[in-house]
């Protein structure tokens, strides 16, 4: 089976991101299946140009598609870059042969459009995968407010959802809104982690000794910096836990907000701040080895109660317990696993008391995290829900 996927935001494990489908499309192409990947050389994290070059290993090939370079810039510039990956990956796409199944994924969804007309000039199945609700999520934050965008977004939204073939989704709190808007056949693939990529027993020395962190009791958020994320609860958690002088609070990752929430730390006079920059997923082990507990936070939307962040399973994998200010689905993941202390969403208060309880009592904090870990290996490690996505990929290619 030749896999074709169309994916702007393709981060591999040797750079930031979220390599979901990397580490997806090497199970693939270990089971003798031949994976193929249009993809940005543009970081989507960073903005930094990545690999320019096309790269084939072991049946996994990537192929970079140019890119409109408008990272963390305005709605408009990133429409326009989103629209100029759409082009640009349809005229390569049209050169890869012998396709049996296109994978588009969203957001952005205008890829899914492109994934949608690579599948049928080729005649090949159409897997539409859902891994935020968009238009829903940026009309909740307020980056989509246009009324006639709107609609065409919910119009293109709902087109793509009737002409699957197939509809994937990553949690299941998209399950129903995916069917209610056409949806007809839909499969939870959930996120996860790979549980032999993190040593729970790693203190992380490295890590803490060239970040002066050796004395600390550190809390680490490693993710996006952006709208979505936030973070300015965190930085106010910080202010109120400045008289604990052994917690150290890291945010560790890049976005549109980074440097907006460097000058808020900044002008907060916060000392138990860190920002560092982003890392790949080859040394995100090393990062969660040496905290002490993880922070997993999104604004107080309702639209957030839907999803599975990929955060919150590395935490787990890695055995660090969650300071948890997200409701919802991964709500009850945490509280099912007993991984974590929740914080109401936005409450700055409630996240620095969840901090400083973990803080007060360091061994029920490690007892919490190795129960993450156990309950990950046991319901989201990474081969588990691979092996699921194997069956449902040939099951969609033999279906005639």
């Amino acid at each position: 089976m030749h896999i074709l996927i169309i994916h702007q935001a393709f981060a591999s494990i040797n750079e930031p991101g979220g390599t979901r489908h990397h580490e997806f499309a090497r199970l693939l192409t270990a089971r003798g299946h031949q994976v193929t990947v249009i993809a940005s050389p543009i970081s989507y994290i960073t903005g930094i140009h990545t690999q320019q070059a096309n790269s084939e290993v072991e049946g996994l090939t990537i192929l970079r598609a140019a890119v409109y370079d408008a990272h963390h810039k305005s709605f408009i510039h990133r429409v326009l870059a989103f629209f100029s990956f759409m082009i640009s990956s349809f005229w390569i796409g049209l050169g890869v042969k012998n396709v049996d199944l296109v994978w588009g994924t969203s957001p952005p969804i205008f890829q899914g459009v492109t994934a949608w007309a690579l599948a049928r000039i080729k005649g090949a199945k159409f897997l539409f995968e859902v891994r935020d609700l968009w238009p829903q999520f940026a009309i909740a934050v307020g980056v989509l407010k246009n009324p006639i965008l709107i609609s065409l977004s919910q119009w293109l939204e709902r087109f793509l959802y009737r002409h699957a073939d197939r509809v994937m989704v990553n949690s299941p709190g998209f399950l129903a809104p995916v069917t209610r808007a056409g949806a007809k056949r839909v499969e939870l693939i959930p996120n996860g982690a790979d549980p032999s990529m993190f040593n729970p027993n790693d203190k992380g020395s490295a890590f803490r000794q060239s970040n002066q962190l050796m004395d600390k009791f550190v809390v680490l958020y490693a993710g996006a910096h952006g709208m979505s994320n936030d973070l300015n609860v965190i930085l106010e958690s910080a202010s109120l836990l400045d008289s604990t002088e052994n917690i150290q609070i890291v945010l560790l990752g890049d976005g549109k907000e980074k440097h907006a929430l460097m000058a808020q730390a900044k002008e907060m006079n916060l000392t138990n701040v860190t920002f560092l920059p982003s890392v790949p997923k080859t040394e995100m082990a090393q990062a969660l080895a040496g905290a002490d507990a993880c922070i997993a936070i999104l604004k107080p939307l309702e639209e957030y109660k839907t999803t599975y962040p990929n955060k919150v399973f590395d935490y787990m994998a890695a055995g660090r317990p969650v300071v948890l200010a997200i409701d919802g689905v991964i709500h009850e993941v945490v509280e099912a696993a007993d991984c974590g202390i929740f914080a109401a969403p936005g409450s700055a208060k409630e996240v620095a008391e969840a901090i400083r309880k973990l803080a007060s009592d360091t061994k029920q904090s490690q007892a919490m995290g190795l129960k993450g870990r156990i309950y990950l290996e046991e319901n989201f490690s990474r081969a588990v829900i691979g092996e699921k996505l194997v069956v449902l990929l040939e099951g969609l290619t033999s279906d005639h």
